[in-house]
């Protein structure tokens, strides 16, 4: 797929305020490690991941989702009342309906003749919701729509943990490892034709999709009855596995984004990839055979935030001038399920 009226105007973002170390989180399993006989300091050495942050207790993701898109919105100096379509993305939502989207709208003042609603695929979720906006752009539909997501970490790591330290098996240990990694932050993404007249902004060029359904059952997160008449959040991840296939998967994708571009490897500026965690990080960029200094990371300090981790990950790395105006800039997003979507760029 190609674009040629479609504009990244800008992004806004949320950090969550609690700071939890991963020293933190191995405190709290000291039992387990324990009777496992695990060495502290696993954690850090396997993800890479010394800290993320999570929100304070009972936050709405809503309240996250309205202050990252005010943030883009101001930025780039366009009114509520300018957006066609509002999406939310993310994998945590307030509840099964109606759409998240619907209240993140009502406090940004979004309404009218305005598309609302929410859209779910895992760690995709932004960049799906990127891709749906700009269709709708392409086609001539809207000038501008808003993607904003909200994803929280601290309730899932709560429960799994104590999961853990009751069943204290290595089984449980491993597949609730990836669980261990979770930040929570919250994301915005505008959308536009260009016609704005702002003269900034940054084009989207285009975007391929790679599919592995058979592979669903990888990484699971949701609710199982508790044998008591409720229910509770579970989630399991075979970790090993889900980065051989998304890597395997990730190279069938890059290679589609080349010839979709017309890129070679070495015609690639920068990248950003869903973060993950630093095995991933080796496994994914040797693989594609991209230099590690045109990777930039922030999953040392914010952790994996979920369909937040990429488009957050580039604003910050905005910030930090790692983008420049001009360059070749691919978007590497991988999810459970397992599906890929790479976009490209110019900055």
């Amino acid at each position: 797929m190609k674009y040629s009226k479609v504009i990244i105007e800008s992004l806004g973002y949320e950090l969550a305020p609690v700071v939890v170390t991963s020293a933190e989180l191995e405190e709290r399993l000291a039992p387990l490690y324990h009777a496992l006989h695990v060495v502290p300091g696993q954690l850090q050495a396997l993800t890479g991941i010394r800290e993320r942050r999570w929100w304070e207790p009972g936050y709405p993701l809503s309240r996250g989702a309205i202050a990252a898109g005010k943030k883009a919105l101001d930025s780039a100096g366009i009114a509520a009342s300018g957006i066609g379509a509002l999406v939310y993305t993310g994998v945590c939502r307030e509840q099964f309906e109606p759409a998240t989207a619907c209240r993140v709208a009502a406090g940004l003042g979004i309404g009218g003749n305005a598309a609302v609603f929410d859209i779910s695929n895992a760690c995709l979720g932004v960049l799906n919701g990127i891709l749906d906006l700009a269709n709708r752009i392409e086609l001539g539909q809207i000038r501008a729509g808003l993607v904003v997501s909200c994803e929280s970490a601290r309730e899932i790591n709560d429960i799994m943990i104590s999961r853990m330290l009751a069943e204290r098996n290595m089984e449980q240990f491993a597949v609730s490892l990836a669980t261990l990694t979770g930040g929570s932050g919250a994301v915005a993404v505008l959308v536009t034709d260009g016609s704005f007249n702002r003269g900034a902004g940054h084009r989207l060029l285009g975007g391929v999709t790679q599919a592995a359904p058979e592979h669903h059952r990888l990484c699971l997160w949701g609710v199982t009855p508790d044998g008591a008449g409720g229910y509770t959040q579970t989630m399991i991840t075979d970790a090993v596995n889900v980065m051989n296939y998304g890597v395997e998967l990730g190279r069938r994708t890059w290679a589609a984004l080349l010839a979709e571009m017309g890129w070679r490897t070495a015609d690639v500026d920068r990248v950003i990839c869903h973060q993950v965690g630093s095995a991933h990080q080796s496994a994914i960029l040797k693989t594609l055979g991209i230099p590690l200094d045109k990777d930039f990371t922030t999953y040392e300090f914010l952790g994996n935030m979920g369909t937040v981790s990429l488009p957050l990950t580039a604003a910050v790395a905005a910030e930090r001038e790692m983008l420049q105006a001009g360059d070749r800039v691919g978007f590497l997003g991988i999810g459970s399920g397992l599906n890929c979507l790479m976009l490209g760029v110019e900055w």
